[in-house]
């Protein structure tokens, strides 16, 4: 009885990856395992079945074999006898296969297929001001472009590439010593099958040319350091036609001389006065959005947060809006007069002394402590 495809026991595509097979394998093994199928004959010979396309389908090694020459390429008990074997393979060509993937022929008995281009990066600077509302940016980008006039061949307009002599089309030659057979890619060609006799003017047979690009990014509103904007088909054009790779723009955000951005969240310092701090008040605070009053209550001490909802930036994912944080700092007065200083002096003179608990209870508090300190070394 023949065997039924592994790929088709595990109900996967054959350019399925290991992740893919894996996960097929588990499903399938939960679903037919013999002990939630007890007294099942057809259940368990399925769990069988699939337990063994696993087992070779997961080693790259086996699976390798098994997609040149079938079960009998994986199955000892298979072409040892006569009739199944390789199908009358001959073995130059089953080494060539072989080693030839070992020195980067591929084993392949086709030409290769032109490359897609290669994905480009640009690092694009913006202000958090343009970071948070959005902007569209023109962008200058160097990269090898189709040519136009050949459409990617090569060639010269009027004519095509050549089959190469060589390898006659197939990208690939043999290299045989002995026993062995070493495939390897055609030197005269480059693995292409082709050669350009009569090269584009524009592109000198290479089928692109290099060419800095106008475009335009759009920048979503909340973008941040890190995040990245795809633009597909805006890399390096492919080899002979082939399709183009992508553009990748990488946002930075520059610092901002008030704000600080951490998420959705701004914080930024407020200075507030001496006698706003002691009093209460307000100030005026920056946003994004424009000037806000902040209410500052009576005997509010330096480093406190006050919390302004919906005054950071919107999340480029969730639609959120964050909060702005302001830390307030209380200025010192600095050039005074002799006689603000005196002014001062009385002040001090006023919350000092049996008042002091009352008036300055941070203070007092610390003293105390440092007090304390010494008492006990002394002690």
């Amino acid at each position: 009885m023949s065997k039924r495809d592994y790929y088709e026991v595990l109900g996967v595509e054959r350019s399925a990856d290991e992740k893919d097979i894996k996960k097929a394998y588990k499903r399938l093994a939960m679903k037919l395992h013999p002990d939630r199928n007890r007294g099942s004959n057809d259940t368990e010979e399925q769990f069988k079945e699939v337990k063994e396309a696993y087992e070779i389908l997961s080693d790259p090694q086996k699976r390798a074999a098994y997609d040149k020459f079938g079960h009998a390429g994986v199955d000892p008990n298979m072409g040892a006898g006569g009739g199944a074997g390789f199908g009358g393979a001959d073995f130059g060509d089953i080494f060539g296969d072989v080693f030839g993937d070992i020195f980067g022929g591929g084993g392949a008995r086709r030409a290769q297929r032109p490359s897609r281009g290669a994905d480009l990066r640009y690092n694009l600077e913006l202000s958090l001001e343009e970071a948070v509302r959005g902007i569209s940016k023109e962008i200058k980008v160097p990269t090898l472009v189709g040519c136009d006039e050949c459409h990617g061949s090569g060639a010269k307009p009027g004519s095509q590439p050549q089959t190469c002599p060589t390898c006659h089309g197939s990208g690939q030659v043999q290299m045989r010593q002995g026993f062995f057979a070493v495939t390897q890619a055609c030197p005269h060609c480059r693995g292409k099958g082709k050669i350009v006799t009569d090269p584009c003017r524009k592109c000198h047979g290479e089928g692109r040319y290099q060419k800095t690009k106008t475009l335009s990014v759009k920048i979503p509103a909340g973008v941040d350091t890190g995040d990245r904007i795809r633009l597909a088909g805006e890399g390096e054009a492919g080899e002979n036609g082939a399709p183009a790779g992508d553009l990748y723009v990488q946002v930075h955000v520059k610092e901002h001389p008030i704000f600080v951005r951490d998420g959705n969240n701004l914080y930024c310092e407020v200075p507030i006065s001496f006698t706003n701090a002691a009093l209460g008040g307000e100030v005026e605070v920056p946003t994004l959005e424009g000037r806000l009053k902040l209410k500052i209550p009576p005997e509010t001490q330096t480093g406190r947060m006050f919390r302004m909802r919906g005054k950071g930036v919107r999340s480029l994912r969730s639609g959120v809006e964050g909060d702005l944080i302001c830390k307030t700092v209380i200025e010192t007065p600095v050039n005074l007069s002799e006689s603000q200083k005196e002014l001062l002096r009385q002040l001090e003179e006023s919350i000092s002394g049996a008042e002091a608990k009352v008036h300055k209870p941070k203070a007092e508090g610390f003293f105390e402590g440092v007090k304390r300190f010494f008492d006990d070394l002394t002690s």
